[in-house]
């Protein structure tokens, strides 16, 4: 992977407390803001980047240099509008665009690699609450989040109830289920059957385990699409040529996509992150976080909040949407839950879905 620009970043002045009972030191926090805070720091927005984004949500990538992965609906007078809110973006610990992750340097000066601890999306987010406080931003205006980024967003408001004003959840659940952790683990095979792995200890070698994290995210990114869009798109059209090859180069449309989505993220991902994040996920479930109840996951809270599905996400589908409405019902918390209409699978959030501008802006506005 290549090394990315600094992104703003800060070091949190205490020792990060961990749910697998470690801590890690001189934690350092890398994100983007847009727009600005006022007076009494009210309008402050916390956008939660799903599994393999970052913190440049509006602004251009410094590896890939394609723009923000939420630009169509973050900056000036657009859904989250920049005129209005001071949006932050932070980069998860574990990750690998600034904020401490497997690749960054441990104690003893060298990558942690695999000496760096397991974390959990909970972890995560304490570690965006202690940023926050840095800050000096007691409340969110609003935190929001799709995929990975919801899974954050509702552990924010389960275990810092206190913290935000409105809770914007799109395309996630509140627990793992047993397929998604066996996609995970097939991605984590892959990665960890790389000779170039050596373990997780590849920082100083110069040769990266990128055969296999690319078969990790081709696995995985047929799970955000949907087999309408897949068709849609490619159907069985072949790839530059007039006729089968009768061999195994990339004779289809979809395979050479899928190729070149694997390739191309080994450019600006840490296979060892990848097996972090991914296991963080794994571990979510906020009911058995708060005794095995969802309900009892909200009731502490005071927010508002809006739940997000799409009709061809078969990754988080909207059966998991209902069952965190049903816990916030419990709870009760007042929640709006609409499931939208989109051809996309679980990438809809991520692209132009105009019912899901409406309804964002509709929850922000409101």
């Amino acid at each position: 992977m290549a090394s990315a620009a600094p992104s703003n970043s800060l070091v949190l002045p205490d020792p990060l407390p961990l749910d697998s009972g470690a801590a890690l030191t001189g934690v350092r926090i890398a994100y983007e803001t847009y727009g600005a805070l006022n007076a009494d720091k009210s309008n402050a927005v916390l956008v939660c980047h799903a599994l393999t984004m970052d913190q440049y949500v509006a602004s251009p990538h410094p590896i890939t240099g394609k723009p923000g992965w939420w630009e169509q609906s973050v900056g000036p007078g657009k859904i989250i509008d920049t005129d209005r809110y001071h949006v932050i973006c932070a980069n998860v610990i574990g990750s690998c665009m600034g904020s401490t992750g497997p690749a960054s340097n441990g104690p003893d000066g060298t990558p942690y690699a695999m000496d760096f601890p397991v974390i959990t999306i909970r972890d995560m987010v304490r570690a965006q609450v202690a940023m926050l406080d840095a800050m000096g931003i007691e409340r969110l205006y609003c935190v929001i989040g799709g995929s990975m980024g919801g899974m954050q967003a509702l552990s924010l408001a389960a275990n810092f109830p206190e913290r935000a004003d409105r809770v914007l959840a799109i395309a996630t659940t509140a627990r793992h289920s047993a397929q998604n952790i066996a996609f995970h683990e097939v991605g984590r095979q892959a990665i960890m059957a790389d000779p170039a792995w050596n373990g997780g200890d590849y920082y100083a070698s110069g040769k990266t385990p990128d055969n296999g994290l690319a078969v990790a995210r081709m696995a995985a990114h047929i799970t955000y699409l949907s087999e309408e869009g897949l068709t849609e798109k490619f159907g069985r059209r072949l790839q530059d040529r007039e006729e089968k090859t009768f061999g195994f180069d990339a004779d289809f449309q979809v395979e050479s996509y899928l190729r070149y989505q694997g390739s191309g993220f080994t450019q600006r991902f840490d296979a060892n992150s990848y097996l972090y994040i991914t296991r963080a996920m794994d571990y979510f479930d906020l009911a058995e976080e708060h005794g095995g109840t969802l309900a009892q996951a909200f009731a502490g809270t005071t927010a508002r909040f809006c739940v997000i599905s799409f009709d061809t996400d078969w990754l988080y589908p909207t059966a998991e949407s209902r069952h965190i409405v049903h816990a916030l019902n419990a709870a009760g918390a007042p929640v709006s839950f609409v499931e939208l209409s989109a051809p996309y699978g679980h990438d809809s959030f991520l692209l132009d879905v105009p019912a899901l501008d409406r309804v964002m802006k509709g929850f922000l506005d409101g």
